[in-house]
């Protein structure tokens, strides 16, 4: 069995472009940036940032491109995929990640989240304030397994 996945958390480089193809089909096409942090061989703290190029097609196309602006968090998760043409008699490729499936960071759109094909679930709060914790501990001698 083979696996081509990859999960990516980021921030959009740019707005994100939507078009539609020939076939009528959504697109949208954005860049995401990602950062790494590690310890060089002196023990020096080090940020390295890896910029991504991504792609989305019908639904998820359409809600990105809505929600989402340059600078905004992302989670995606997605194929690599390299596509190549010919320009001017030079070959050239281009390496992206296709959206399978993706979820607003926290700034983007409340933290929802959205399957391919399906609807964007309504925003949850921004602050929290919707959420009741009981005041007292839990006895786990209540809990009945």
């Amino acid at each position: 069995m083979y696996l081509n996945k990859a999960f990516l958390y980021g921030n959009l480089t740019r707005d994100p472009e939507l078009r539609a193809l020939p076939s009528g089909q959504q697109l949208v096409s954005f860049g995401l940036a990602t950062n790494r942090t590690y310890k060089d061989k002196n023990g020096q703290k080090q940020e390295a940032t890896e910029f991504h190029n991504i792609v989305a097609f019908g639904r998820p196309a359409e809600i990105i491109a809505q929600y989402m602006k340059k600078g905004r968090p992302l989670f995606v998760e997605g194929r690599i995929q390299t596509r190549s043409w010919d320009s001017e008699g030079q070959k050239k490729y281009r390496t992206e990640i296709v959206v399978e499936n993706f979820q607003f960071g926290a700034g983007g759109r409340g933290g929802a989240a959205a399957a391919p094909g399906g609807e964007a679930p309504a925003p949850a709060s921004a602050k929290g304030e919707d959420i009741r914790y009981p005041d007292e501990d839990i006895n786990p001698e209540d809990i009945p397994f």
